[in-house]
Order: structure tokens, then C-alpha cells, then sequence
């Protein structure tokens, strides 16, 4: 139906139809060989085969009253056979069975009407040839029904790369909130931590010059060495990302992802900015995932670097990471003034943290105190051991 040159090729169809349909009324026609009458319905009959594919019905319904009166005229009636089968083999590969069905006995029946009704012999004789006119119907019904399933699979194919399509723009915004969330992290705690010890050493230079503590500046200066080089590790590992399109489908849980192992050194750095942070760590029995034990790191390293910016000097921090109901409970809390409304605006450490947390499916909590200071709880869940079955 959407071929291209249709009409074209419908009018060599029906020259086909026309030629081959002469040719068996000049060869077996006989004493029943067609009339000039019998000419003009035979060359109308495969004329209308110019339009089947437009109109495939109205053809089959205008073939009908000329065949019949054709018949009726006893012309050879094995002539009108090409036009009939390709007209019948329309309707059926373009319309549904019961409409194929419907036409089929339509036609048959009033062919054996007018033919029985000029002789019993020709009408017996169309009847067995009338069985063709079947295998046609369900050559049709069966072309079409081929059709359908090819067209079927055709959409499923293209609406699964469509998926597909989806599926990786969306993985590709996931991994760029990702890395987002990594540098943010990163360059927050990083900068600050850099920011607090070159304080110290300030103060230490420009406060009491003449007792100036040269192993103190050394171990400030130290501390701000090491601080970089941590910065420019990880953000080496997180630039990576970008640059890794040999592996642009894997998981992102199976990343480089820091976990729980590096938390003494997110201690060792907030404590050479001045803090006094209590860490006490508790592995689930569970399997950690790797995304789960990085959301964990990156809450600690924030709620770690908000307590060294905002709490004030000398801030004690306790870092408790334990299981919980199926869970892992992160809790930050610290015993400073929390952070100063200044009327700048605020950042997204916090909402880094939350999106951190509902990333892995979990929730967090970030707020103040009743006693004071500030505090972060945050409920990871945790993947449950499957039941091993030997088979």
C-alpha cells in the first residue's frame, strides 16, 4: 500500500491481467470464444485493476456485475480468471480475514449463479476451478499476516534502540551529577582544609615573630603539601570519568569510589585544621556496595569540612559510622556555632549531601542541635546476603 510508483505499477498489473486473459479466450475459447461484447467486459474487468490498491473493495464490487453479465453471455469462462485471482488477492493482503472471508463467498456465489443457471456442466467445471480462487484468499491472508509480524518487529527493534537511546542519555545526567557532586566535594573540603592551614601559619608568622616555630610552620606547610596532593589524586580519578569513553556503560558503582577504609584520612586532615574529631567506624555484616560506601565517605567529608568552616577553631566532632536495621547510620555532629547567616548565598553541601543519600535510596537529616552545635544523620541502605541454594 505504500509502495513507490503504485499507480504505475498497478497499470502494468492490469495490461498483465489484460494480455494474459485475451490470450486464454483466443486459445480455449472454442465455440465459446467472446464476442465483441464479451471483448469490452473482459478488457473493463482487468482495467479496473488500475486502481486496487486505492480502492480494492469498489474494484472487486465494479468487476462483479461485469463478470456476471460476461458469463451470462456463456463467453469462455477460464479468461476471466488473472483479474479475478489478482483482485481477490487484494483484498485479501489489504483487510482483515472477515472481510476477506465475506468477499470470497460474495464472489463465488454469484459466479455459480450465473454460470449453473446457463449450464450445469460449466457450472461444475467453475466450481473446481473456484478452488484457486480459495488458495488466493489464503495466500492473502497469509502474505498479510507475514507483513504484520515483520512491521511488528520492525517497531519492537526500533522502540528498543529508542529505549536504549534513553536509557543512555539518562545514565550520561546521572554521571555527570556524579562528578558534579565528586568535584564539589572534593574541591570544598580540599580548599578549605588549604585555606585553614595556611591561617595557622599566617598567625604563627605574623603574631609572635620573634617565637617563630619553625617545625609548627614546616608541619602547617606539610599538612597543605599533603592536602593538595589527596585533591589532585582524587580529582584525577574523577576527571578520568570524562576522559574513559573505552568503558561508557559501566556501572557506576563499579568506579574508583572511595569507602569507609578512607575515612581516617578525612580525620587526619580536619584534625592539622584545627579540629578535635572522634572517629569510631562499625563494618555491617552485610556486603557494602561501592556506591553506598562512597555516599558515605562524601557525607562525612562534608559534614567534616562545614564543621572546620563554620563551627569556629578548636571544634570537636564526633564520627560515628555504624549499622543499622539493614541500614548503615552516618552521624556527624559537632559542638560549634553551626553555620552564620552572613546574606551570602547559601551553598550545596547540604543538598549534596541529600542527593548523596537518595542516590543510594537512603534519607538524611541536617539540622541543629537541641544542645547546641550542628548535626548530620544520614541511613544508607544496605545489601542483604542472598541465601546460597546448591543445584
Amino acid at each position: 500500500m505504500h509502495a513507490p510508483h503504485k499507480t504505475r505499477t498497478d497499470a502494468l498489473v492490469a495490461v498483465g491481467a489484460g494480455a494474459l486473459s485475451a490470450a486464454l479466450a483466443l486459445l480455449g475459447g472454442g465455440d465459446h470464444a467472446p464476442d465483441a461484447l464479451g471483448w469490452l467486459l473482459l478488457g473493463a474487468s482487468a482495467a479496473a485493476l488500475g486502481w486496487r490498491r486505492r480502492a480494492p473493495v469498489l474494484v472487486v464490487a465494479a468487476m462483479v456485475p461485469m463478470l456476471a453479465l460476461y458469463h451470462g453471455l456463456d463467453n469462455d469462462h477460464t479468461a476471466t480468471m488473472p483479474q479475478t485471482w489478482i483482485a481477490l488477492y487484494t483484498v485479501a493482503v489489504t483487510g482483515r480475514p472477515l472481510r476477506t472471508l465475506l468477499t470470497g463467498i460474495a464472489v463465488m456465489a454469484a459466479m455459480m449463479t450465473v454460470v449453473l443457471g446457463i449450464s450445469t456442466h460449466d457450472g461444475l467445471e467453475l466450481l473446481r476451478i473456484s478452488g484457486w480462487i480459495v488458495a488466493v484468499l489464503f495466500c492473502g491472508v497469509d502474505v498479510r499476516i507475514y507483513r504484520q509480524y515483520v512491521a511488528s518487529v520492525l517497531e519492537r527493534a526500533e522502540r528498543a534502540e529508542r529505549t536504549r537511546e534513553e536509557e543512555a542519555r539518562r545514565r550520561v545526567a546521572e554521571e555527570r551529577l556524579r562528578i558534579a557532586r565528586d568535584l564539589h566535594d572534593l574541591l570544598a573540603h580540599s580548599i578549605t582544609l588549604i585555606g585553614v592551614q595556611t591561617s595557622v601559619a599566617s598567625h604563627i608568622l605574623t603574631v609572635d615573630p620573634d617565637r617563630l616555630d619553625r617545625k609548627a610552620i614546616a608541619a602547617s606547610l606539610d599538612d597543605i603539601a599533603g592536602t593538595c596532593r589527596e585533591a589532585r589524586a582524587e580529582l584525577r580519578t574523577t576527571l578520568q570519568v570524562l576522559r574513559d569513553t573505552g568503558h561508557a556503560g559501566r556501572d557506576d558503582a563499579d568506579g574508583p569510589l572511595p569507602d569507609l577504609a578512607a575515612l581516617p584520612g578525612l580525620v587526619r586532615a580536619a584534625e592539622a585544621a584545627g579540629a578535635h574529631v572522634d572517629l569510631r567506624v562499625r563494618q555491617p555484616e552485610a556486603r557494602l556496595a561501592p556506591a553506598t560506601g562512597a555516599a558515605a565517605y562524601r557525607i562525612v567529608q562534608e559534614s567534616l569540612t562545614n564543621a572546620v568552616r563554620h563551627a569556629g577553631p578548636g571544634v570537636r566532632v564526633g564520627v560515628v559510622v555504624e549499622p543499622a536495621a539493614g541500614a548503615l547510620r552516618v552521624t556527624v555532629t559537632d559542638d560549634g556555632t553551626g553555620p552564620v547567616d552572613d546574606g551570602s548565598a547559601p551553598g550545596f553541601g547540604i543538598v549534596g549531601m541529600r542527593e548523596r543519600a537518595r542516590s543510594t535510596g537512603g534519607t538524611l537529616d541536617a539540622g541543629p542541635r537541641p544542645g547546641g552545635g550542628f548535626e548530620v544523620s544520614a541511613l544508607l541502605p544496605v545489601q542483604k546476603h542472598e541465601p546460597e541454594t546448591l543445584t
